[in-house]
C-alpha cells in the first residue's frame, strides 16, 4: 500500500505506475481516493473546528451559573448539544470516506522501481546473468517423474487415492535427498548470518491481506472452513506477519531471517506432461529468506539476498540464470522483483526455482511495522527471498547429476546429509 501523500501531491506519478504495470481498469481509483481523502480532511477539519468551539463553550456554562445566569446557560447546553449531533455526523462521514480510501488504496500497485523493464506478461522478463555453463549429456535424459520412479523414490497413484491430483509420496533415497537440500539450505544461510526459524503454517485474514494482493490471496490460498485461518503458500507471510502492529528499535535492524515451511497453494491451472510430475503441486517445502531494514540499505540487501540463491545453487554445480520481472509480471506490492532459473538439460531451457523481492514499505504500511527513530517512528522495508523450494529444486538437481545407467550422483555438499553416500542406485 502507497503512502497516500503520494496521490495527495503526485496524482500523475501514481497513474503512470498503473499504466507501466498494464492495469488501466484501476486508474479510476486514484482520482476517487484522491476526492475521498478531502472530503475526509474537510469533514476531520470541521469536526475539529466544532470540538473546540464546544469545549470553549462548555467552559462559559460553570462561569453562568456561578454569577446566576441559569437562562443562559440552559440556552448554551442547548447549543452544545447541537453541536454534539453534527460532530458525530461528521465523525461518521470521515469513518466511511476512511474505509473507502483503505479499500482502493489496497488495490492500487506499489510504485516500481525506475530501472524495472516495462512489458505485459513474463514472456518479456529480462536475462540478468548465466551462472554455470548448460549441459546437455549425449543419453537422452529421461523425465524427472521417470527417474525417481526408476530409483524407486515416487509413488503419485497412492497420492491420488489418498489426496488427488497435484500430490505425490516421496519414498527411500529420493525423499532423502529432498530433506538433505532443505537441511543443506538451511544451514547454508545459517552460516550467511541468518537466524533460523519455523513459522506457524496457517495464519489469520488480516496477515494475509497484509502479505499480499486479493489476486494472489484467492489464486493461492486455502482457506480452514469455519475458522479464520489460511494454510499458508510461503513462510513469508507467518514470518513478516510475526512483527504485525510491533515497534522495531533502529539498532535492531537488520533483522535477517531464514525459515522453513511446508506451503500449500491452488496452482490454479497445473496442464499437461507435468501434471504426471513434480513441477505444479499443491504442497511443496521450501527454505525462504526474510529482511527487514532500513529503506536506505533497501536495495543493496536486495542484491545480496538473490545473489545467495545463486551461490547456493552452484555450489551443487546446477547452472542457473538471473531474470528480471517486468512491470506486467510485477505483483502489486512488489517494487523490483527477480527470478532465479535453473537449467534442465531435459527440457534445454530454465526453469524458476526461485523468486527475490524488495516491496518497500508496502507490507509494513499493511501490517503497521515501524522503526523507531529520532525523528519519530517509520515504516521500514521488507524483502523476501527463496533459498530453495522443492520439489522444483530436486528436479533440477536430479536431471543435471542423472547419468545414462537412470543412477543419480550426490553432489559433494549433501552427501553429509546422506550418511556419506555418493550415489543413488537404481532400484531392481
Amino acid at each position: 500500500m502507497i503512502d497516500i501523500k503520494l496521490i495527495r501531491e503526485n496524482k500523475e506519478l501514481v497513474k503512470e505506475n498503473i499504466k507501466k504495470k498494464f492495469q488501466d481498469h484501476k486508474l479510476p481509483l486514484v482520482d476517487e481516493v484522491y476526492d475521498l481523502d478531502i472530503k475526509a480532511r474537510e469533514a476531520k477539519k470541521e469536526g475539529d473546528n466544532l470540538r473546540a468551539l464546544k469545549n470553549e463553550k462548555s467552559a462559559l456554562i460553570g462561569s453562568l451559573m456561578r454569577e446566576g445566569k441559569r437562562e443562559e446557560a440552559e440556552t448554551l447546553k442547548k447549543e452544545i448539544s447541537s453541536y454534539n449531533a453534527k460532530i458525530a455526523e461528521l465523525e461518521q462521514i470521515e469513518e466511511e470516506a476512511n474505509k473507502q480510501i483503505k479499500e482502493k488504496m489496497m488495490v492500487i500497485p506499489n510504485i516500481m522501481a525506475l530501472d524495472v523493464p516495462i512489458g505485459e506478461n513474463d514472456s518479456k522478463n529480462v536475462e540478468k546473468q548465466k551462472y554455470g555453463e548448460p549441459y546437455v549429456p549425449e543419453f537422452e535424459i529421461p523425465y524427472h517423474a521417470d527417474i525417481c520412479e526408476k530409483l524407486g523414490g515416487l509413488d503419485k497413484e497412492s497420492a491420488g487415492r489418498t489426496s488427488g491430483n497435484g500430490f505425490y509420496y516421496l519414498l527411500g533415497d529420493v525423499a532423502r535427498l529432498h530433506s538433505a537440500m532443505l537441511s543443506y539450505a538451511r544451514d547454508f544461510m545459517i552460516d550467511k548470518g541468518f537466524t533460523y526459524a519455523i513459522p506457524p503454517f496457517m495464519i489469520r485474514s488480516d496477515v494475509v491481506t497484509g502479505v499480499m494482493s486479493f489476486e494472489e490471496m484467492d489464486a493461492m490460498m486455502y482457506k480452514i472452513e469455519g475458522e479464520d485461518l489460511y494454510l499458508i503458500g510461503t513462510s513469508e507471510h507467518s514470518m513478516i506477519g510475526k512483527f504485525k502492529d510491533q515497534i522495531i528499535k533502529k539498532e535492531d535492524l537488520p533483522i535477517a531471517l531464514t525459515s522453513y515451511s511446508p506451503c500449500f497453494r491452488k496452482e490454479v491451472g497445473a496442464h499437461g506432461l507435468e501434471e504426471r510430475g513434480l513441477y505444479r503441486v499443491h504442497q511443496f517445502e521450501k527454505q525462504e529468506m526474510i529482511v527487514l531494514c532500513k529503506p536506505e540499505d533497501g536495495m543493496d540487501w536486495y542484491n545480496k539476498m538473490w545473489n545467495y540463491t545463486v551461490e547456493f545453487f552452484r555450489s551443487l554445480d546446477i547452472p542457473v540464470r538471473t531474470l528480471e520481472c517486468c512491470s506486467g509480471d510485477l505483483a502489486d506490492l512488489k517494487v523490483k522483483s527477480c527470478d532465479v532459473e535453473a537449467w534442465s538439460p531435459r527440457q534445454q531451457k530454465y526453469f524458476e526455482v526461485g523468486s527475490c523481492s524488495i516491496l518497500g514499505d508496502a507490507q509494513a504500511r499493511r501490517l503497521g511495522i515501524r522503526m523507531k527513530t529520532e525523528k519519530g517512528n517509520e515504516y521500514l522495508t521488507t524483502l523476501n527471498n527463496t533459498v530453495l523450494a522443492t520439489p522444483r529444486g530436486l528436479i533440477a538437481l536430479l536431471e543435471n547429476n542423472v547419468n545414462a545407467d537412470g543412477s543419480v550422483n550426490i553432489p559433494l555438499p549433501l552427501r553429509p546429509y546422506m550418511g556419506g553416500k555418493e550415489k543413488i542406485e537404481v532400484k531392481a
